[in-house]
Parts: structure tokens; sequence; C-alpha cells
């Protein structure tokens, strides 16, 4: 099979949803996304892009049940962590271009307005509020008390596992799918009830990116 058979064997049961070979990828694979993520952003502002591969790569798709792996990419040219950068770096670089889109003009061409604020910033900032409690509070109770365990107690994916009553690479890819699938949420709300275009709904996740203001996330995730 080659050099790389033996990273081609683990890609694929972790494609077909093997729980052993998802341990073993979150265990060896998640501290070098890590660390790719930092290269490529030293706030770790690319730690986020890191987690979401998770998601995809386990096949979580957020419209159908078919699971789709992104495993399925991989042939084995190189080694999946070369891999996993180079898909990684690539999610950043798409990341970077949907907020150039909504950057604003350089400071020569706005002189005398740089004191303005953005009109439209509050309003995009209370709909990206709403949409994401309304997100949360339609996931699955389970998701919502792994939400919980996470985010608002602040346990780690081991302790959260535990309480879970499932492994820690279950929680983490869980967790993954979850943020998926309220991103989409979020984004269909946006889209069909707030009537926003896909420009605008790139300007509100950049307008919360920073400040996202009051969000109360124990009252989306406990009622």
């Amino acid at each position: 099979m080659g050099a790389h058979s033996a990273d081609l064997e683990l890609a694929r049961l972790c494609a077909e949803g093997d729980e052993h070979a998802w341990e073993r990828f979150v265990r060896e694979y998640r501290p070098l996304l890590y660390r790719a993520a930092d290269a490529l952003d030293r706030t770790h502002g690319a730690r986020e892009i890191a987690d979401s591969l998770y998601a995809e790569l386990y096949g979580v798709n957020g419209r159908t049940a078919t699971r789709q792996s992104l495993f399925r990419y991989y042939e084995g040219r190189s080694s999946l962590a070369t891999w996993l950068r180079a898909v990684l770096a690539q999610r950043y670089v798409d990341r970077l271009r949907t907020e150039r889109r909504v950057e604003p003009l350089p400071d020569k061409e706005v002189a005398g307005r740089s004191e303005e604020p953005d009109p439209h910033r509050a309003r995009y900032a209370a709909l990206v509020r709403q949409a994401l409690e309304r997100a949360i509070g339609r996931l699955p109770t389970r998701d919502r008390l792994r939400f919980g365990c996470y985010y608002v107690q602040e346990l780690t994916l081991a302790q959260t596992g535990r309480v879970m009553n499932e492994s820690e690479a279950t929680s983490s890819r869980q967790l993954a799918r979850a943020r998926l699938e309220i991103r989409r949420d979020v984004e269909r709300q946006l889209q069909d009830e707030a009537g926003l275009t896909g420009e605008q709904i790139a300007a509100c996740f950049a307008s919360v990116a920073e400040d996202p203001g009051p969000l109360d996330l124990k009252k989306a995730i406990y009622e």
C-alpha cells in the first residue's frame, strides 16, 4: 500500500466511524492540528477552524443524515499529518478571503470618517445573538448538556466525556458536530428569516467576532 499505508488504514477506519480509531486520531492528531493552527495565527484564532475540522472529518452533514467523511479525500500520497495541515491551511485561507470581503476601506479612502461607528453593527450583533440562542435551544437535550459541561462549566474534554458516559474522542467529535450544526442553523436564520445576503451574513459574523455582546449561554442551554 506504500509508505503511508498505516495512515490510510487509520483514515479508512475513522471514515467508517470506528470508535477506537477515533480515540487514537484525537489523541495523536489534535495536538498536531493545534500546533499547526497556532503557526497560522499566533493569537489562537485558527484553533476554531482546527476544531471544526473534526465534524468534517467525521462526515457530519447538517442537512442530511448521510455521512460523507472528509477522510475520503485522503489518498496516502503524503503523510496524514501533512494532509491535515494542508486542509487546515486551506480552511484558514478561505476564512481570510471571506473576512476581506467585509473589511473596511483603507484609511486613505475613509479620511474624515474613521471615527464613525458601523451603523449596522448593533443590528448585526443582535441578529447573530438571537439566532445563536435559538440554534442552541433547538439542539437535542444531550447535545445541550454536553455544551453546558464544556462551555459553561468549563470542564475538560475528558471530564465532559465522563459526565456524558462517553469517550473523550466522542465528546470532541460531538461538540464539533454540534458547533457545525449551530453555525449552519444561524446562517439559515440570517438568510431565510432576516433576509440577509451571503455578504451581509459574513459581515454579521465579522461584527461579533471580537465582541459578541451579552449572550447568556446558561439560558440558551438550560432553558
